[in-house]
């Protein structure tokens, strides 16, 4: 009886929504299909590789960019060094211990211009 009663609550169930063709969702391809879009399939194939091949360029450009920007710093950091030790080594005092041990020593008095002689050869 329960079995009865299950199949009549279907039946009404059933009467009341109209049922629509089972599909199959089934990828159907066949050769027409794929002759068809051939080119189309090749397009999408050759802008995927552009596409692949750009990012990797452009990856490779951003290291290279990170690169010279830490090589510049570093190349200011020596010129800063080198620049304030020559700044210390040029100055008068530094300048002045440096050339002691060859004898040479500081001008007490102004340096004199010596100015030749010119000679009256006219003929």
């Amino acid at each position: 009886m329960q079995e009865e009663e299950k199949h009549m609550n279907e039946e009404a169930v059933e009467g009341s929504l109209p049922q629509e063709p089972k599909r199959e969702w089934r990828l159907r391809i066949n050769y027409q299909l794929i002759t068809r879009n051939l080119p189309f399939l090749l397009f999408l194939a050759v802008i995927a590789l552009v596409y692949i091949a750009n990012s990797h360029l452009a990856e490779k450009k951003v290291r290279r960019i990170n690169k010279l920007g830490k090589e510049i710093r570093e190349l200011k950091w020596e010129y800063l060094s080198v620049k304030s030790e020559l700044m210390f080594r040029s100055k008068l005092s530094e300048v002045s211990k440096a050339v002691e041990p060859l004898g040479l020593k500081e001008l007490n008095t102004p340096p004199q211009r010596i100015e030749p002689k010119q000679a009256d050869n006219k003929q």
